[in-house]
């Protein structure tokens, strides 16, 4: 009896073992695949950082503005360049918000928006095209429902462009771009006391890029194209290989005011502190 006990203690012992050292070998298994998914999402997390820190969110805020009913006739220009620059920019990355024959409701809704978006990594566009006017030192845009009959209406119904930059500036945005083809002649001019040619020049705040259509106080005449010439020219800059904001403007208002023979003058004022692309995806610098 006691050898039977003994060998059968001996098998229990034997097939314990076995038990233990399959069960060991399963919570290895099983450990070992948690480390391995453990690993995987933390490099599919490292990689999405990587890609949010090279990919900032680039943002425009797209406004054209043709169907004025205090204007003798229409602007076609202006939808036209703010459908082909809309194209342009979402090729290019850019998260787009275009507003046509915006009201002032309609523009601050848009405003609004963006600001939603912008954060401190953030390159922001502004572009505007229709009827721009300059009150003392300052210039507005123009929506289409505004009534105005003196300058006061200007600043109750316009929207400020620097107005719009201090929201950019505000809410930190990285680089701020603003390209305005508003230099038309004032189709309210005849109801002011004041003489008010052209737009004033505009303020750039720290890290901004701004390009317009003709030098402060200077008008610039419609074309008989599909696009305004700033525009037209700016979209053959944009299309172009990849290069930096600055050198796209530039190269624009070289173009225009050479074609022009000197007629038309875009105005670029920069405070730029790093360069910004227009490139299919931009990379910060390092990344």
């Amino acid at each position: 009896m006691n050898m039977r006990k003994l060998r059968l203690s001996r098998r229990s012992i034997t097939t314990a073992a076995a038990l233990v050292g399959v069960l060991s070998l399963a919570i290895g298994a099983h450990a070992a695949l948690n480390m391995r998914a453990l690993d995987a999402a933390k490099a599919i997390a490292t990689e999405q950082s990587g890609d949010a820190v090279k990919q900032a969110p680039r943002l425009a805020l797209v406004i054209g503005n043709g169907h004025y009913p205090d204007a003798g006739a229409p602007l076609t220009q202006p939808i036209n360049d703010a459908r082909a620059l809309t194209a342009a920019l979402r090729r290019n990355g850019f998260d787009v918000d275009v507003v046509e024959d915006a009201s002032r409701d309609d523009m601050d809704r848009a405003v609004d928006r963006l600001k939603a978006k912008i954060r401190s990594d953030s390159v922001v566009m502004l572009y505007f095209g229709g009827y721009g006017v300059q009150v003392g030192r300052e210039s507005y845009m123009i929506p289409v429902d505004a009534a105005i009959w003196k300058e006061a209406d200007v600043r109750r119904d316009g929207l400020s462009i620097e107005a719009v930059l201090d929201v950019m500036k505000e809410r930190g945005a990285r680089a701020k771009l603003v390209v305005i083809d508003a230099s038309r002649r004032n189709p309210y001019e005849r109801r002011f006391r004041a003489f008010s040619h052209g737009l004033a020049p505009i303020n750039a705040p720290d890290n901004a890029l701004i390009l317009s259509s003709a030098t402060p106080g200077k008008v610039a005449d419609d074309s008989s194209g599909q696009y305004s010439v700033l525009m037209a020219e700016l979209l053959n800059n944009l299309n172009a290989q990849a290069q930096g904001a600055e050198a796209v403007f530039n190269k624009t208002r070289v173009a225009i005011s050479r074609a022009s023979e000197g007629e038309q003058v875009p105005s670029v004022s920069s405070s730029l502190l790093e360069d910004v692309s227009f490139g299919a995806r931009e990379e910060k610098a390092g990344g």
